[in-house]
């Protein structure tokens, strides 16, 4: 079993992945870029191996940017891989996401280098918000974050969890 996000999480021996750890991402951080476009991933998402092993960044359609740890992307790439090539609404998806994504692996100071057209879609320029999804992460501008924020909007979580079925 790992500690990732500050949670120990493992499944029973019984199960056929008694060896898989699942990571755990919660909170938020706010990061600064450097003149590098390097921004540094908070120590409790960071995995043993994941300066060799690494992360799926993808645009986001809420205008983010969306972080795919190695397990949530291994399963989106099961899904890429049983797609009809004859579909072509897959095909047009998978040309338009995956020509803007990036894998990456984080450098030895836990940073990782976002390109250019990734920050352009998020409206990252000097600061970002890491936020946890629990599965994944997003990075957001501040300005972007502000808006969905349900601490700065006073927002009754209570009613949201009730629509998405919590």
């Amino acid at each position: 079993m790992g500690n990732f996000g500050g949670i120990s999480i493992g499944t029973s021996k019984n199960s056929p992945m008694s060896s898989y750890t699942r990571m755990i991402y919660v909170g938020q951080h706010q990061r600064n870029l450097d003149s590098k476009s390097r921004l540094a991933i908070p120590s409790k998402w960071r995995f043993d191996g994941d300066s060799d092993d690494g992360y799926l960044a993808l645009p986001d359609p809420a205008g983010c940017i969306l972080v795919l740890p190695p397990q949530q992307a291994a399963k989106l790439y099961d899904k890429i891989e049983a797609q009809q090539l004859s579909d072509e609404d897959a095909q047009e998806l998978q040309d338009k996401v995956f020509s803007q994504a990036t894998f990456f692996s984080c450098d030895k100071q836990g940073r990782i280098n976002l390109p250019e057209d990734l920050l352009l879609h998020s409206g990252i320029e000097k600061e970002a918000i890491l936020v946890g999804r629990m599965v994944n992460f997003r990075i957001w501008s501040p300005e972007r974050w502000a808006n969905i924020d349900p601490k700065s909007n006073n927002e009754d979580l209570g009613k949201l969890m009730k629509r998405a079925n919590w």
